[in-house]
Parts: C-alpha cells; structure tokens; sequence
C-alpha cells in the first residue's frame, strides 16, 4: 500500500542555477546533511518518498528536481546533456548543501553523482565545486553503454513476460478504465514499471510518478557510447554501492564500479530496482551504517 508523502520542512526555488530548480528539505536544520539526487533522467524526486525519510531522524535530506523534470521543468527546446546537469548539480551543491557535502544518488541520480565527482577531479581541472565528502550509490544506472544495453533487453523481457503480461490481461478485462479511469491509470502506471522490482506486485508502494521522454532522450543521447569504469578510479571519496541482485541493470556494473573505486558493495537479495521499496529494511540499514562510520 502506498504511503502518503509528508509535506517538507522548508523548500524554495534555486536562485543561481540557469533556471529555477524547485528543491525541498526534511528532516532535523543542523543534523548532518544528504543531498539526494533521484533517477530518470526527466523525473522527479517524490517517488523516493516518504521511504527515503527513514534517514532524517539523524540526517537533513534536501532534494531537488533536476532541470526539464517535476517542478523544474522548462520550457526550452534546447536540449539538455549530462553536462547541464553537472553544471545544476554544482550549482545547487554550492546554495543548499556546501563542503563537505554527502551525496545520495539512486539509479541515474547515482550516475550524475559520479559524472559530477570525476568533473571535480583535481585532474580534470574543470573548476567545478568540490569533490564531494562521501558518496551513496543505490542501485546506479547502467555504467557503460554495454551494461545499458544488457539492462534494456532485460528489462524488455520482463515486461512481456508472462506474469506482468497475465497482470496486464486482468486489468483490461477488469472494466476499471471505464468505471474507475484514476484508480486504470494508477494500474497502468504500477504495470509499467513492475519489470524493476523483484516481486512485480510491490510496484503498487511506488509512490507514482512521470519521465520527461524530451529530456531523457537527450541525456541519453549526450553520453553516446560511454563507459565510466575505467575513470572511477579517480574517485577518491568514501563510497559505497547498494545494488539489488534482482535489478534488471546488471549488478555487474556496480561490482565493476565499486572495484574500481575501492568501495563497499552492499548486495541485496530478492530485491530489484527499487531496493527503497523491496528491501526498505536493509538498504538504510547500510546506508546509516556507512554514514556514521565515514
């Protein structure tokens, strides 16, 4: 069952970023603070709640909504790149969450979080804000265009398999399009992303939410045949790497990741995507543990 999602402590618009980026904070004002980045990319960061609020009896949790997703959306043509979200991130680091800052990133969040700390390199000499203090990886996307592909056909197979197609069945023999349309497009949405969870049937705690389809093609596309593995090995900060071992993105790319980087991996069993949801239990357990040890 979905939980409701609690209004925040404070939240605003962003006032140095190129255009606004509407951001919001829980939790105790002094507690050590995260700054959270969710996935999409063009998505939006109250899918991770209330469940990522767990961390703020001992942690400030600020998110914000990237730029073209949520509450920031814009209406520019333009395209938007892995590299204006960098530039955000910077930004927003900068205003809401100065050195030392720890970063949480969930799936594309987890790859921006990474993007961001190799720009800040003292190798890269790009003149970014500071690497960050300490890193979360939960279940971060693909790292390579090869583990992207892998996850793509995995998670394709999935969604016309049998059980989330015989799910699928029942909801357009159920007549609820017609006699309930909100609670048809509520299924609707928990049937497209059951091909993330381990238990598809947990995709009804997800709290909903949309994909600018504009901005993820764009920062897809800006990546073009990528690979970060080799380059992790500049990351220098504390890390650790949460993975579900049911996640459709190969848990390859994180071992992979977190070989590279000299960090922990944290594998969670009958857990997919979503571990927040599937595995709410151990995934902040890790996580409270690494950040009150580093």
């Amino acid at each position: 069952m979905r939980l409701p999602v609690p209004v925040p402590r404070s939240s605003g618009l962003t006032r140095t970023t190129d255009v606004p980026l509407y951001w919001c904070a829980y939790g105790p004002e002094g507690a050590p603070r995260v700054l959270v980045l969710h996935g999409g990319p063009g998505a939006q960061h109250d899918y991770l709640l209330p469940q990522f609020l767990d961390l703020t009896d001992a942690f400030e949790l600020v998110f914000y909504d990237q730029r073209g997703g949520g509450r920031s959306r814009s209406d520019s043509l333009h395209p938007i790149a892995w590299q204006t979200h960098v530039r955000d991130l910077e930004r927003v680091i900068a205003e809401l969450a100065p050195a030392p800052t720890t970063i949480a990133g969930y799936s594309w969040g987890g790859m921006l979080a990474l993007l961001y700390t190799l720009e800040a390199s003292p190798e890269r000499d790009r003149h970014v804000a500071p690497s960050p203090a300490r890193l979360v990886l939960v279940d971060p996307a693909p790292l390579s265009s090869v583990f992207r592909t892998q996850f793509e056909a995995e998670f394709a197979r999935r969604q016309h398999g049998p059980q989330i197609a015989g799910l699928r069945a029942e909801l357009v023999a159920s007549g609820l399009r017609e006699s309930d349309p909100v609670a048809y497009r509520q299924r609707a949405f928990e049937l497209s992303v059951a091909g993330y969870f381990s238990d598809p049937l947990r995709a009804s705690d997800l709290t909903p939410f949309r994909v600018s389809a504009r901005v993820q093609q764009s920062v897809w596309e800006s990546l073009g045949e990528f690979d970060l593995i080799g380059d992790l090995r500049a990351v220098r900060c504390p890390t650790v790497v949460v993975h579900g071992r049911q996640d459709p993105i190969p848990i390859a790319s994180s071992e992979s990741a977190a070989r590279a980087m000299g960090a922990e991996l944290v594998a969670l069993d009958a857990c997919g995507h979503v571990p927040y949801v599937e595995r709410r239990a151990e995934l902040f357990a890790a996580i409270r543990s690494f950040l009150n040890r580093t």
